[in-house]
């Protein structure tokens, strides 16, 4: 009673197919599938730039002006 047998997901598979039918599910399997490939990929640039980084520690400012952006250099304060 703790486990189901194969009978039980066979039901569980069939009501899930009526409910949402085929074509949905072919869909919902595919847009899976794509998310899955596209996190690994984003991994595999992921690891592939922390590579190149560590080679590589320069640090280069982004040159994109945002004007909503306001760039402050915080100078540390001293006890008067």
């Amino acid at each position: 009673m703790g486990s189901f047998s194969i009978w039980h997901w066979l039901i569980v598979l069939a009501i899930v197919i009526l409910v949402f039918g085929t074509k949905k599910l072919k869909n919902i399997g595919s847009d899976l599938g794509g998310a899955v490939k596209g996190f690994k990929d984003g991994m595999k640039d992921g690891s592939a730039n922390n590579d190149a980084s560590a080679a590589n520690p320069q640090v280069t400012a982004n040159k994109v002006q945002d004007p909503n952006t306001v760039d402050v250099d915080v100078d540390a304060k001293t006890k008067s």
